[in-house]
C-alpha cells in the first residue's frame, strides 16, 4: 500500500518560520513534522511513499533522500512553488501512486501530528478494492478544531459520510482513495479536493470513521511551540499522559 504525503503548500500562517523552511520540515521534538508522519505510516506497514513538493521544494528531498535512512522508499512529485492544491496534487502524483494491481492509496497531510493508527486504513482499503462501485474513498474525521468549529461533514450510523447530520466533524486530512477517482481529472493544475469530492459523498460512496485521539493541524508558530513543549515534557516524563492540547 502506498501513501501520498502532501508537503507542497506555502504554510502562510506559519510565517516567519516557513519563509526559509518548508512547513513539513519544521522541527517538532527532535523530528520534522513529516518524519513523524513517515514513521507512523511505516510502523503501520506502509513502505512506499510519494511526497509532493512545491514551496522551497528542493529542501524536502535533500532532507529525506530516497527514504532508506527511515526504512522506506520515497519518490517525489514536483510542483511549482504555488502548488496544485490537494486535488491537483493527487491527480499529478497518480502515475507514481498506482501499481499493477491498481490498489487504493492513502493521502495524508505532512503538517499534522496525530497518534492515529494508520494500520486501521488497511481494512478500509480492502473494502474499496473489493467493490469500487460501492465505495471509492474513506475519510478519517475528527472533532472540530477551534479554527473550524462548524465542521465539514457528518457520519451516519451505517458508517457512510454525509454532508448533513445532527453533528458535523472535521475532515482530518487522512483518507484512502481508489485511483479511478482521479484517472480523468486534470493533472498539473490547481484544484481543490472539496467541494469536488462531495459528489462521491452525496452518492453514498464514501465511508468514514470518527477518530477521538490526538490530532493537531499545526498552523501557527505558537501552536508548534506549544506541542513541541508538551512532547519534550512527555519524553522526559513518560508517565505524563498524552492529552489533546486544543490546537487547531
Amino acid at each position: 500500500m502506498r501513501a501520498l504525503i502532501l508537503a507542497a503548500g506555502r504554510g502562510s500562517r506559519m510565517q516567519p518560520l516557513s519563509d526559509l523552511t518548508p512547513k513539513p520540515l519544521l522541527p517538532l521534538a527532535h523530528k520534522s513534522l513529516i518524519v513523524w508522519q513517515i514513521e507512523r505510516l511505516r510502523n503501520a506497514g506502509v513502505a512506499e511513499f510519494v511526497v509532493n513538493t512545491g514551496w522551497l521544494g528542493a529542501q524536502i528531498p535533500a532532507a529525506l533522500g530516497d527514504g532508506s535512512a527511515l526504512g522506506v522508499r520515497i519518490v517525489y512529485s514536483e510542483e511549482p512553488e504555488d502548488a496544485y492544491e490537494t486535488g491537483g496534487a493527487i491527480a499529478t502524483a497518480l502515475p507514481l501512486l498506482t501499481s499493477r494491481d491498481h490498489e487504493p492509496f492513502i493521502v495524508v497531510s505532512g503538517d499534522i501530528y496525530t497518534d492515529y493508527d494508520y494500520a486501521l486504513l488497511r481494512a478500509a482499503a480492502a473494502r474499496i478494492a473489493a467493490d469500487p462501485q460501492a465505495t471509492t474513498a474513506h475519510f478519517v474525521l475528527t472533532d472540530n478544531p477551534p479554527h473550524h468549529p462548524r465542521g465539514d461533514m457528518a457520519l451516519g450510523p451505517d458508517g457512510r459520510v454525509r454532508r448533513l447530520g445532527h453533528r458535523l466533524f472535521n475532515y482530518g486530512n487522512i483518507g484512502v482513495f481508489h485511483p479511478d477517482l482521479f484517472a480523468t481529472q486534470p493533472a498539473r493544475q490547481a484544484w481543490k479536493l472539496f467541494p469536488w469530492m462531495y459528489a462521491e459523498v452525496d452518492a453514498g460512496r464514501v465511508s468514514g470513521e470518527h477518530f477521538r485521539g490526538v490530532w493537531h493541524n499545526i498552523g501557527t508558530p505558537e501552536q508548534l511551540a506549544s506541542l513541541d513543549a508538551e512532547l519534550r515534557t512527555r519524553a522526559f516524563h513518560p508517565a505524563v499522559r498524552a492529552t489533546p492540547l486544543g490546537l487547531s
